[in-house]
């Protein structure tokens, strides 16, 4: 099974594709969180810190891996018995792009490799598009990246899930 989470920043998205992917994988599946993050500065720090206290205790393993997507499944022990819970697709868009070795034109042949050889796959990503605001070339070059690769996510996906003020509402 393959499910898309989405929302706006602080909507509760990752919490709800945790006890998600939890719930998928039952009791008999591994589940590996892949962190695409890469933490810059003291927030950066703190909102992982956050982030892996919220999942305590939930019985994920972390893998942390912030480009290259599919290199993930030389980590994992068993894919076809392993729920995986990619977070998140805005982080992993912005390290290919800004990164001397990325390449964000793969990301979606990517997920598709990983899709195709675990049996739940759980991708958080983000509503970055409804904030009205103008940005620079290279952040609406950013945008426009993002944009494309959610479509083809969420046309793949079993379910596309979006997550409004912590309630979710289901579009697919």
């Amino acid at each position: 099974m393959f499910e898309v989470v989405f929302g706006a920043s602080g909507s509760g998205k990752s919490e709800y594709a945790e006890n998600l992917a939890c719930a998928l994988a039952g009791e008999n599946e591994r589940k590996y969180y892949i962190a695409a993050m890469m933490p810059y500065g003291s927030e950066g720090r703190k909102r992982v810190a956050r982030h892996r206290e919220l999942r305590r205790g939930k019985g994920f393993t972390t893998i942390e891996q912030q480009l290259n997507i599919s290199q993930v499944l030389g980590k994992i022990e068993n894919p076809h018995n392993s729920t995986l819970l990619i977070e998140c697709m805005s982080n992993l868009v912005a390290n290919e792009m800004f990164d001397e070795a990325g390449h964000s034109e793969k990301i979606f042949d990517e997920c598709k490799t990983i899709i195709k050889k675990c049996s739940n796959i759980v991708v958080v990503t983000n509503d970055v598009f409804s904030d009205g605001c103008s940005y620079n070339d290279e952040t609406r070059a950013y945008i426009e990246c993002l944009a494309g690769i959610n479509r083809q996510l969420f046309n793949a996906a079993d379910h596309v899930t979006e997550v409004v003020y912590s309630v979710p509402v289901k579009w697919k």
